[in-house]
């Protein structure tokens, strides 16, 4: 079983470099990509550093707290858009029957589709996580703490795009609903949790799980509480292991187009 998950995540390591090398034929725009990235996200400080002079804490949270939320956010988004983003595709191949090349594959299919793509202007969303841990409050601990939910996080928001995108084996245009699920979890991860009340909030612990996927990881970058860590953890396992299986159920649903292409 061991040996079958590392040779499953080399493969995923080779093709996310193949990916990469090809969008970095051309440099200059590669680049382009990255810094402008990093600015846009940047930008969106100038908004909460006004807010913040208007107010104190916004929702219970201050404006380290907010920069921090920022940070998690583009940097769970960039790990799992470079990795894996493919998964945000799977709706557009299931629809048009083209996932018959995923399936000939000597791979896990699921995971060959997820690291089938990978975006470029993503590594300018996990860079400027980053750069706004170390610049705006930097420690070891918080570093590493950082890292660790950075990665589940990207791993989670992986999961819950293939499951929401495999909406589209049961419906005609499920690409809208997954569209619209997958907006709403970036969406919502940018405010504070605490302007959120009631119904919403019940929302994004359960339907949408911005709370932990990004509520939770800033509780313990504030205060480390290993009772939030295990629930983080334990949660990113089981979205993984339920992506998995619903797909496997949705697959015995595909209907083939019948293309005669091939992935290299």
């Amino acid at each position: 079983m061991l040996t079958v998950a590392k040779k499953e995540l080399k493969l995923v390591g080779l093709s996310v470099k193949y990916n990469l090398m090809k969008e970095m034929i051309n440099r200059t725009s590669f680049l382009m990509n990255v810094i402008f990235m990093i600015l846009n996200n940047a930008s969106f400080i100038i908004q909460w550093l006004i807010l913040f002079q208007l107010k104190k804490d916004i929702g219970g949270y201050e404006m380290n707290d907010v920069l921090t939320l920022w940070a998690l956010t583009a940097s769970t988004f960039g790990i799992s858009h470079i990795f894996f983003f493919g998964a945000y595709h799977l709706p557009n191949l299931i629809m048009n029957g083209k996932l018959d090349a995923f399936l000939v594959q000597p791979k896990n299919t699921l995971l060959s589709i997820c690291s089938s793509k990978s975006s470029t202007s993503a590594i300018g969303d996990l860079i400027y996580g980053y750069l706004v841990i170390i610049i705006f409050d930097f420690s070891i601990q918080r570093l590493l703490l950082f890292t660790y939910f950075t990665v589940l996080g990207g791993i989670t928001l992986t999961a819950f795009s293939v499951i929401v995108g495999s909406s589209s084996f049961l419906f005609v245009r499920g690409d809208i609903l997954a569209d619209n699920l997958n907006g709403a979890m970036i969406n919502f991860s940018t405010y504070p949790e605490g302007i959120f009340k009631g119904t919403v909030r019940l929302l994004l612990y359960t339907i949408i799980p911005v709370g932990i996927v990004n509520y939770l990881p800033i509780l313990v970058l504030r205060e480390f509480k290993a009772i939030y860590l295990v629930a983080v953890t334990v949660f990113a396992i089981c979205l993984t292991a339920l992506a998995f299986w619903v797909f496997q159920k949705g697959l015995k649903r595909y209907s083939s187009s019948n293309l005669m292409s091939a992935r290299v």
